[in-house]
């Protein structure tokens, strides 16, 4: 197993003593895999089949090679430092490659997810002008219909195989050369990638950020959060085109030299297959969505042998304090949840240096100066809710994004004086521990309360009958708008009026009377945005819509 001992020992002395050094000049190809690489046998990337039975290991000299071959085949198309290159690609290891490569030539990768539509990628390629596109076989038709459309888009890349019209991988990079030397260094505040936002509520945004804002900052992320070591084999469950990947797969685990596992899951998510692929590649630490987690909890974890596992964390929406105890029941793991943003590293968490309370976002990461304010940019007390926000002056801090490119409105409107604001809101305790409410734009208010939907959420969730839950405000002629739910329910388990009420009982029981659930509607599924987010916005809508016709 790898060293046990946590990272940071000391909270408040590594808040106050941190410092991110950024160089004048940086490239996290050159600086961070090549120097490791430096070590032609240390292990960077264990790249799993889908059936979960074999894989392929690569060092960091392996992708060293290859990213240097991509750097060179985008040179002899013309690609030009600063192109932006439209990037959807499955979880294997061409992935790392390109991307890695993108970044040594400076073209700025927009990585996608594989359940994009035609309609999407029209969509995003004329936002950002992009040059370039990269993309599987099974996705390229996609691309292709919506190719005579995007005016910018000269280079067509596939992964894998071969297709009329395309520059192909597998007949291109093995005769390249192995060394790429770029015309000039590259400098720390270079944009670097584009991500865009999940759309939780409006169409989605360009997230620019830069060398410095996210290849050196998550170095917060990976050494406190997920707590991680040059001897570790780091797990993240994520999409390739999901901010979860900068996270969890990448900038903060290499840069720490930690090995990262991928898993090119196919379908729905198998929660004894990934289990499994706990077990029989050792894996040390792991992070991932509630989501996940909550399938996983339904099962006899006692069945798999998790003795190589030693810390856990989640992340992407807020962990439902009923999962944490019974994933620690079943494990004897703690899930240290976090809290963090497509538009910078993480902000908030818990670390293993302190107290968990189940259900807090926990605590804010060195590096950040986190507030809940109010809506005149004032620090709220204790137990007061507010916005969640972050201070950008007189510094501001290594690891926000650089800007919502081109969307000037956008950037306008999240920033506020002194702040950053995050949309999100919650309320600090007198312990000084961050609680998730919600989107601001989720904030329900009945008959002159407030109610966060996530704390119903989590009292739902605590009935043995719900696998997942989501809560909105639903239109009424009296309150103005009533608490809502969409439970999706637990194996075994039918909607009946009997159960309904039960549910309802159960949330005037663990909250207060007034946030209880007054309608209920049961689902098959949440509609979610393609990173898995929940979309409540669209449940809201439905609602709205319900009650004017």
């Amino acid at each position: 197993m790898a060293d046990d001992k946590p990272n940071m020992t000391d909270y408040e002395a590594e808040r106050r003593d941190f410092r991110l050094d950024v160089p004048e000049h940086f490239n996290f190809g050159f600086d961070v895999i090549d120097k490791w690489a430096e070590d032609r046998t240390k292990l960077a990337l264990i790249s799993v089949a889908p059936d979960g039975e074999s894989a392929q290991k690569h060092t960091f000299w392996d992708l060293k090679v290859q990213s240097n071959k991509f750097a060179n085949l985008l040179a002899g198309l013309g690609v030009e430092r600063g192109e932006r290159a439209f990037f959807m690609g499955p979880r294997v290891p061409e992935w790392y490659v390109a991307t890695l490569g993108m970044i040594k030539a400076g073209v700025i990768p927009m990585p996608a997810t594989t359940l994009l539509t035609p309609h999407d990628i029209e969509y995003r390629v004329n936002l950002a002008d992009a040059t370039v596109a990269i993309v599987d076989l099974e996705n390229a038709h996609k691309v292709e219909e919506v190719v005579a459309d995007c005016p910018t888009l000269e280079r067509i890349i596939l992964l894998d195989g071969n297709r009329r019209g395309w520059v192909s991988w597998q007949d291109e990079m093995d005769g390249l050369s192995a060394s790429f030397e770029p015309a000039e260094p590259t400098r720390s505040d270079e944009d670097m990638i584009i991500y865009f936002t999940s759309g939780t509520v409006g169409p989605p945004k360009m997230v620019l950020h830069t060398q410095a804002s996210y290849a050196i900052a998550h170095i917060i992320t990976a050494r406190y959060w997920h707590d991680l070591k040059s001897t570790d084999i780091h797990w993240a469950i994520s999409d390739t085109g999901w901010a979860k990947t900068a996270y969890g797969k990448l900038f903060g685990q290499w840069t720490v030299g930690s090995a990262v596992l991928q898993h090119n899951a196919q379908g729905r998510f198998d929660p004894d297959l990934t289990l499994r692929i706990l077990t029989r590649y050792g894996v040390s630490a792991f992070c991932a969505p509630p989501t996940v987690y909550r399938m996983m909890v339904l099962g006899d974890l006692s069945q798999y042998d998790l003795g190589s596992l030693r810390h856990c964390t989640g992340a992407g929406e807020p962990l439902n304090p009923e999962v944490i105890n019974q994933w620690e029941e079943g494990t004897g793991l703690t899930i240290y949840d976090g809290y963090g943003q497509t538009e910078t590293v993480l902000l908030v968490g818990n670390y293993r240096c302190m107290t968990v309370k189940p259900g807090s976002m926990g605590l804010p990461t060195p590096g950040f100066d986190v507030a809940v304010i109010d809506e005149d940019g004032a620090e709220l007390g204790p137990n007061e809710e507010g916005q969640i926000a972050v201070r950008v002056s007189p510094e501001r801090p290594v690891g926000l994004m650089k800007e919502y490119w081109r969307d000037k409105d956008a950037m306008d409107s999240c920033m506020f004086g002194d702040w950053y604001l995050t949309g999100d809101k919650a309320y600090v305790d007198e312990d000084g521990y961050y609680w998730f409410v919600g989107r601001a734009d989720d904030l329900i208010i009945s008959a002159g309360y407030r109610i966060g939907p996530f704390e119903v959420e989590s009292a739902l969730i605590e009935h043995p009958a719900v696998a997942e839950s989501a809560v909105v405000a639903s239109p009424d002629d009296i309150r103005g708008s009533i608490v809502k739910a969409f439970v999706v329910l637990a194996p075994g388990y039918v909607e009946s009026d009997e159960l309904t009420g039960s549910l309802q009982a159960h949330v005037r029981n663990v909250t207060a009377p007034y946030k209880y659930p007054r309608a209920l509607e049961y689902v098959s599924e949440l509609p979610k945005t393609i990173s898995g987010k929940i979309r409540r916005v669209e449940l809201r809508q439905r609602e709205v819509e319900r009650a004017g016709s």
